[in-house]
């Protein structure tokens, strides 16, 4: 029986690569165009702040627009305060998820509870800030705030720590809250990266007596380090850039009277969304647009320390080998 000679597909042409690679390139540069833009963009836009205040803006705790007295350090003291709240939090019951889905979850349970993680990353914002100023801030505040306010009572320190009125607003019911959002988006990455991990490699370590722990901790996360750094990051950036459960719940108060926990507070996040509207031209405007290059310039340095942590581990596997 003789068959049909096999139809020959026309093959692109080199102009079609030749397209294909310029349409590439440009995306590229039109999204480093776009970065570039909006740097300049917030420079000529808080130059007359960055003139007026210089660096000292950074460490200037007085915010007032009547007198048009501003400084950021408040604003970034909260931002720091709740996004390091917020991580150390929710990277350990993240990692704690991911590992349940991936090595100790029951086949039935895997689908639904991955599902239920995800649809937490859907929740919008504002439903988390409500959530926080109307239900978790009193129990906080009940539950928390003031046993602990009793236990420190007199103590040095610990009790400047806890210290302030008992509403259930400020630093850790932000950083909570914070917690609580990202968690979705760090475990379902963890999830995701921890399921990479060739069987093999898990099974040839189960087979030579390693426990659970052993596996995750000398097969899976080796493995996975970059997935596992570039979740944190997301969570991190994440957390960094919320708005509006942060204005709900920090108390958006800008003196910094002492470091305790349950002090009031503000973000930059927050001072923008509440001061933005109002604020007119000139020095108010310029201050605030300051604080929006101060966030810039704090993304750029939470992704580059990551990139340097990542190099080093790289850097440090190549030795071991």
């Amino acid at each position: 029986m003789n068959l049909p000679p096999p139809v020959k597909k026309a093959r692109s042409g080199p102009w079609a690569d030749r397209v294909f690679g310029l349409l590439a390139k440009a995306a590229a540069f039109v999204t480093l165009g776009m970065l570039v833009a909006i740097l300049a963009s917030l420079t000529i836009s808080a130059w007359p702040a960055i003139d007026k205040y210089g660096l000292g803006f950074l460490t200037n705790t007085t915010w007032d627009p009547v007198k048009e007295e501003f400084g950021g350090l408040v604003m970034i003291y909260g931002t720091l305060a709740t996004s390091f709240i917020a991580l150390l939090i929710a990277v350990p019951v993240s990692f704690g998820i991911a590992l349940f889905l991936t090595e100790l979850s029951p086949a039935w349970l895997k689908r639904p509870l991955g599902t239920a993680i995800e649809l937490l990353a859907a929740v919008p914002s504002i439903v988390y800030g409500m959530w926080g100023l109307l239900v978790f801030g009193p129990v906080l505040a009940t539950y928390v705030q003031q046993p602990l306010q009793a236990a420190f009572s007199g103590i040095p320190y610990l009790g400047a720590f806890v210290s302030g009125p008992p509403v259930g607003i400020g630093i850790l019911s932000a950083g909570i809250i914070l917690a609580i959002m990202i968690i979705p988006f760090i475990a379902a990455v963890m999830r995701d990266v921890f399921e990479v991990t060739p069987p093999l490699l898990k099974e040839s370590a189960y087979g030579l007596g390693a426990t659970t722990w052993e596996v995750v901790t000398k097969v899976v996360l080796p493995y996975t380090k970059s997935g596992v750094i570039g979740g944190i990051m997301l969570g991190l950036g994440r957390a960094i850039g919320e708005t509006m459960a942060v204005t709900f719940v920090i108390g958006n108060f800008n003196q910094l009277d002492t470091l305790s926990l349950f002090q009031a507070a503000n973000s930059i996040t927050s001072a923008l969304a509440n001061e933005f509207a109002e604020a007119g031209e000139g020095l108010h405007q310029a201050s605030l647009m300051y604080l929006g290059l101060v966030l810039f310039f704090i993304t750029f340095v939470i992704l580059s320390l990551s990139k340097i942590l990542l190099a080093q581990l790289r850097k440090n596997e190549g030795a071991k080998t």
